[in-house]
C-alpha cells in the first residue's frame, strides 16, 4: 500500500516538476521585453519567462499593453491562463469585440479561457499580464480581416 501511495505521489509530481522547467529566479530588471509577435496587434511587448511559446510544452510569458490596446475576437487551440499583474484588462466572450460586455480584471485577477473559445480583450490603462499554458501558443482570429498578419501581408503587396 505504501509503495502504491508513493508511486502515485511521484506520478502526480511529474507534471508540476515538468512545468517548473528550471529553478532560476528572474527579477523584473532581468526581463528582456521585445515587440509582440505579428499575430498580435502592434503596440504590445512580450517577455518569455520560461519555456518556448512556439513549441510543444509548458510556457510562461508576460505581455505589456498600452491603454486602449485591443485584441479582436479570437481562439486558441489550447487553454489560455491569464493573470493580471498590473493595470486593467477587460475580457469578453463572443465573436466580436464589444466594450459594453465582458469582465473587468484588475491587479491579481485570473481568467482561464478554454481551447477554441471565442474571446476578446482590451485595456483601459497600461496593463501587464502573465500568460501560461501548453504550447504551441497560437492565435486564430474569428474574422480574418482582424488578423494583423493579414494586414501586414496586404501592405507587402
Amino acid at each position: 500500500m505504501k509503495k502504491t501511495a508513493i508511486a502515485t505521489l511521484i506520478l502526480l509530481a511529474v507534471p508540476a516538476a515538468a512545468f517548473a522547467m528550471d529553478n532560476s529566479a528572474m527579477q523584473p530588471k532581468m526581463m528582456k521585453w521585445s515587440a509582440a509577435p505579428p499575430g498580435l496587434p502592434p503596440g504590445a511587448q512580450i517577455t518569455v519567462l520560461a519555456g518556448d511559446p512556439g513549441s510543444n510544452g509548458p510556457y510562461v510569458l508576460r505581455a505589456k499593453m498600452p491603454a486602449g490596446y485591443k485584441i479582436p475576437a479570437h481562439t486558441h487551440p489550447t487553454d489560455e491562463n491569464v493573470t493580471v499583474i498590473s493595470g486593467t484588462l477587460h475580457v469578453g466572450m463572443g465573436d466580436r469585440l464589444d466594450p459594453k460586455k465582458g469582465d473587468t480584471l484588475r491587479d491579481g485577477a485570473f481568467v482561464n479561457v478554454g481551447k477554441d473559445m471565442q474571446h476578446y480583450a482590451w485595456t483601459t490603462a497600461p496593463t501587464i499580464i502573465q500568460v501560461h499554458g501548453l504550447g504551441p501558443f497560437e492565435i486564430n482570429y474569428v474574422n480574418p480581416t482582424d488578423d494583423p498578419r493579414n494586414a501586414n501581408a496586404e501592405q507587402r503587396k
